[in-house]
């Protein structure tokens, strides 16, 4: 079964530069695209792509808001890849924090751009350590713990925590297990238990609520 990729961006090279690219992938098709977030949104809605490349700044509604919009509804929402210009934009905190599960610069190789949205639509979060280094500098600047994250945090076991502070530092599965002396499946059952646990979407959400509430 295909991955379907709905892809907004105001620079109609980009559009059809990715749109040709992806799908010439086996699996993976390309359903829809848009120049401008307002009609981002309304295509979204539509077509309910599996993963959205969306261009941080776009005229009508910028990316941001348009991902806002289409990860409202929790339960036909998509996988959200921002795409930006820059890896340190102000947009990288925020869009974390709605749901967007990572962020990809337009520049990146072909198989990179490949890659991330085979991650994001198995659930993964797209996470570049330089990313994950702004998110930790934009958190710690402004240190404020989440209502009853503490009473949260307290559902979980010792070895789910211990999890959870590796999700932080942006390691993947495999990572994890090494770290923790268990096997990748242990890691993704464990994941899987954090995330529910504590009510977040996924691993890109689970690493702004650790760093959020001092896992980290």
């Amino acid at each position: 079964m295909s991955t379907t990729v709905f892809i907004a961006d105001d620079q109609a090279m980009v559009r059809q530069g990715f749109g040709a690219l992806l799908a010439a992938q086996s699996d993976i098709s390309v359903i829809g695209d848009a120049a401008d977030g307002e009609a981002a949104v309304a295509g979204i809605r539509r077509l309910r792509p599996d993963v959205v490349l969306m261009d941080v700044r776009m005229p009508h509604m910028d990316g941001l808001t348009a991902a806002r919009a289409v990860l409202a509804d929790t339960t036909t929402a998509p996988k959200v890849l921002m795409l930006t210009t820059f890896d340190i934009d102000d947009y990288v905190y925020e869009a974390l924090r709605i749901g967007a599960s990572g962020f990809m610069l337009k520049d990146a190789p072909a198989d990179e751009l490949v890659r991330a949205v085979r991650v994001v639509a198995a659930g993964d979060a797209l996470l570049a350590p330089s990313v994950t280094r702004r998110l930790i500098a934009e958190v710690t600047g402004r240190r404020r713990p989440r209502a009853g994250g503490s009473a949260v945090l307290a559902q979980l076991t010792a070895r789910e925590r211990e999890v959870l502070e590796q999700v932080a530092e942006a390691k993947s599965n495999a990572e994890i297990a090494t770290a923790l002396f268990v096997t990748e499946q242990t890691v993704k059952t464990h994941v899987s238990n954090v995330l529910a646990k504590l009510g977040l979407r996924d691993r890109a959400q689970a690493v702004v609520f650790a760093y959020e509430n001092g896992v980290r």
